[in-house]
């Protein structure tokens, strides 16, 4: 069979592998996608996007039990997993088509199969017609990640669930156990618990989302448990015993073993780099857990195999992919590639209350050195916040007391995902706390707080 020969060869189509595509093919390249499952990988099909769906559902749900409070009135307030899950498939199905419109539109040749790499600058896929045999001198790998199993805590699709069972779940849970407080688990502790499952989180570190600052951390373990949630901190869940529509968990707490029954468990015990059958040890491409290692450039040391995305490493995140993906676009098209910087990557946790960060926190900013000043404003000096009945929340900005310059931004509260761009695009430019003290922020609107946070680091602030 005649091999087809292309400048760039992307395999993968998520959020790094179909954008990377798409920017070849803007550049002049001709591009070609391999794709196993679905165009948009996991985020749009299995991940960010339809737990959107699915929390946007509970969100609505809780304000519905709210409506006394704002001169409103809903009787038999109900829902129907089945219909909540429906509109989520839909919201992914939609997405996920318009990724192949846009690969055609930019004239991207998409192959669907398993792809492997015999040899430098070749690629051979298995459809479901045969073998394609692939040629060309750039190769992306984009094949992003899974869920990580723990031995004894393997998922079975009925009792025990990975992300992709809770996104259609067989049941609703009525007492749910969630191991692994990321953002993956906290959201869907967060969507279930507000749909009414006795929910138990277990994280084995001392605090929930152990990749905030502290003090988010514990202003959210707040929230969680004033929502019925139990968390258990500086806990593993040793072994699961499953029996006939129940698991009894073995928790280690303190030293001790108790035992807990459940009859659902959600593991988000963090991913694992889809590395395998891809030919990657022939070549020579050096793994280091699941990963593939690159230089800032995302370039694997093989010439002309670069990497992107969840395939690369920490941060697990789509847009980070996205980036890295534009970037390498324009490297193998010669032109000025900017490296993706991990510190300037905001973090997205869309639980409720919602979490947001960009850069350093506190700790890791003293731990590097800095001599810092930190600010907090709190959303019931807020009166966008109280309008709409939302007035648990914080931010926190952290500054070099030296330069001025804006080392880190934490927040959490209403709509706060949103708001962490504010500080994400001042971080691109180098801003100072003089720029964003003079910078004027509407009112009145929950961006104020943003301003407020800054004022307070510098012994200004207004409202407090």
């Amino acid at each position: 069979m005649a091999t087809k020969s292309f400048d760039l060869i992307v395999i993968g189509a998520g959020p790094g592998g179909y954008v990377a595509a798409i920017r070849g093919a803007q550049l002049g390249l001709k591009v070609a996608v391999v794709e196993r499952e679905h165009l948009g990988g996991i985020c749009l099909n299995w991940g960010c996007i339809p737990t959107k769906a699915l929390l946007r559902s509970s969100e609505v749900f809780h304000l519905m039990h709210r409506a006394k409070e704002f001169g409103l009135s809903a009787d038999n307030i109900n829902y129907d997993i089945d219909a909540v899950v429906k509109r989520s498939r839909g919201v992914a199905k939609q997405l996920s088509g318009g990724i192949g419109h846009l690969l055609k539109k930019n004239k991207v040749t998409v192959v669907m199969g398993q792809a492997v790499i015999p040899a430098k600058g070749r690629v051979s896929v298995k459809t479901d017609k045969g073998t394609e045999e692939l040629s060309a001198k750039n190769i992306v790998l984009a094949t992003g990640a899974r869920a990580r199993e723990l031995p004894g805590l393997e998922a079975d699709g009925d009792l025990v669930w990975t992300y992709r069972h809770a996104l259609q779940p067989p049941h609703m849970p009525k007492k749910l156990l969630v191991i692994g407080s990321g953002a993956i688990g906290i959201e869907f502790a967060s969507f279930y618990n507000t749909l009414g499952a006795d929910t138990t989180v277990v994280e084995v570190m001392d605090r929930v989302l152990p990749v905030e600052d502290a003090e988010i951390s514990a202003f959210a373990h707040k929230a969680f448990k004033k929502q019925g949630m139990k968390i258990m901190e500086k806990a593993m869940v040793k072994k699961l015993d499953r029996g006939k529509g129940k698991v009894t968990a073995h928790i280690e707490v303190a030293g001790k073993v108790e035992t807990q029954e459940f009859d659902t468990v959600i593991s988000a015990v963090g991913i694992v780099g889809n590395v395998e059958n891809l030919g990657l040890e022939a070549l020579g491409v050096k793994l280091d857990r699941t990963h593939v290692v690159t230089d800032e450039y995302c370039r694997t040391g093989v010439d002309g195999l670069y990497a992107i995305g969840d395939i690369a490493g920490a941060p697990w995140l789509a847009h980070k992919a996205s980036h890295e993906g534009v970037m390498v676009a324009d490297l193998i098209a010669g032109k000025h590639a900017h490296p993706v910087k991990p510190e300037s990557i905001a973090g997205c946790t869309y639980c409720h209350p919602q979490v947001a960060s960009v850069g350093y926190t506190e700790a890791k900013a003293k731990e590097l050195g800095y001599d810092i000043k930190v600010g907090r404003f709190p959303f019931i000096g807020n009166g966008k916040a109280i309008a709409l009945g939302e007035a648990e929340g914080l931010v926190k900005t952290i500054f070099d007391a030296k330069t001025g310059e804006l080392l880190g931004a934490h927040m959490v509260g209403a709509e706060v995902t949103e708001m962490i761009q504010g500080y994400v695009v001042g971080r691109q430019l180098e801003t100072t706390e003089e720029d964003l003290i003079n910078t004027v922020f509407p009112h009145p609107t929950l961006s104020e707080m943003m301003h407020e946070s800054v004022l307070d680091a510098f012994d200004r602030v207004i409202h407090m």
